[in-house]
């Protein structure tokens, strides 16, 4: 996990790809950015909650999201512009929290459950990512580059090639910063399939889910700090080892 440029921007034109999978939000939405016209910096966390989170892991991990949200509730800035969404993959891939501002950011009780179907949720993730950045265009709202982090702790249990070059593509253009975290047994090498070259997967010291959703608070609150056009270094991961 090297320096980004995380800087605000609004693209011009969505690929036809892109078009496609995007559903237009308004009604709500429009009353929703006219409360709150600050620029967004939207993260859509991918969490695996297969039957072998069970126990420990899938604990350490509700813990993490309530400490996600505590953490960027300290910052009033970041409250405002951090977009947090949740989608799950065991049973299913499945929105758990739609995208929603920090302040309203109610952490899900995850229970884990079922295989790991990670092809399926990176495609139902970029379905909902493209949504909501369509309605930013659509209400003159400025966002930051979107973050997708996926964390597992196995292999897809699905067909996932078509994913991962979405992954990549998506990221060559710019359209979002993927990041990958493995843990446990984690296939790390199929995980690397999928991340992007520039930023391969890392894998989680033990269960410090609490420290790694700690530094991602604080990398959405520098972030969301940034002057517009400014890069952004974010601190060194201090949650990852080299272990086998």
């Amino acid at each position: 996990m090297d320096e980004n440029a995380q800087t605000p921007y609004v693209e011009s034109e969505l690929v036809e790809a892109e078009r496609d999978a995007v559903t237009t939000t308004e009604g709500f939405a429009g009353v929703e950015f006219a409360e709150n016209p600050e620029p967004r910096c939207a993260c859509i966390l991918l969490l695996d909650t297969s039957g072998s989170m069970q126990g420990t892991p899938i604990a350490q991990l509700n813990l993490g999201l309530k400490s996600f949200k505590d953490e960027l509730l300290a910052d009033p800035l970041a409250a405002k512009r951090v977009e947090v969404a949740v989608l799950t993959f065991g049973e299913s891939a499945r929105l758990v929290v739609d995208f929603t501002d920090a302040a309203n950011f109610d952490p899900p009780a995850l229970v884990a459950h079922g295989l790991t179907p990670t092809g399926a949720a990176i495609a139902e993730a970029l379905v909902q990512l493209n949504a909501r950045k369509e309605a930013y265009r659509n209400n003159g709202i400025a966002y930051y580059r979107p973050w997708i982090f996926l964390i597992t702790d196995g292999e897809p249990t699905d067909a996932y090639e078509n994913a991962a070059q979405q992954v990549r593509e998506g990221e060559a253009r710019g359209a979002f910063s993927f990041y990958g975290v493995g843990v446990n047994d984690a296939n790390l090498q199929k995980l690397a399939e999928i991340a992007p070259p520039n930023r391969p997967p890392v894998k989680l010291d033990g269960l410090r889910f609490r420290d790694l959703f700690v530094w991602l608070s604080k990398s959405m609150r520098t972030v969301s700090h940034a002057t517009i056009g400014a890069p952004v270094t974010l601190e060194a991961p201090g949650w990852i080892t080299t272990r086998a």
